[in-house]
């Protein structure tokens, strides 16, 4: 069985924050010696949708590191951006395809920063995806 190819998906809307965790996916899977690329998107609901198409397109990826940043506001927009793309990334895990969660849901942008830094949630979600494909392999080969 070959090493596997992950993706990492980058939503940005918060550069510095998406940066931080990229920096973090990027180190835990490189440690590992697998390979990756990586593709950004505007935000956090655009994370899903771009897994699936990468999916449906055949693009040869095993596992998926999704990363981005959603911080509260004055609207009940972030509640329904932290919903949709959670419940986004679980209906593609329910199908069998490996994605770690780095999407943050923050009330500021401190706690994004310490989460996406500090906390190295990042290299968090890339070591989630690494566990998702190892039992996968394991769970295929029983």
């Amino acid at each position: 069985m070959s090493a596997p190819k992950y993706l990492i998906i980058a939503g940005t809307f918060y550069r510095d924050i998406a940066d931080g965790l990229i920096k973090g996916a990027r180190e835990a899977i490189e440690a590992k010696g697998f390979a990756f690329d990586i593709v950004e998107v505007p935000g956090a609901l655009e994370i899903p949708g771009t897994i699936a198409q990468a999916e449906k397109a055949g693009a040869g990826y095993d596992g998926y590191v999704a990363l981005g940043c959603v911080i509260r506001g004055e609207t009940t927009h972030y509640d329904y951006v932290c919903g949709e793309s959670a419940r986004g990334i679980m209906d593609l895990n329910l199908k069998a395809i490996p994605v770690g969660n780095g999407i943050l849901t923050v009330e500021n942008r401190a706690q994004a920063l310490k989460r996406a830094i500090d906390k190295n949630k990042g290299a968090d979600a890339a070591n989630a995806a690494m566990m998702l494909i190892e039992l996968r392999n394991r769970f295929r080969s029983a």
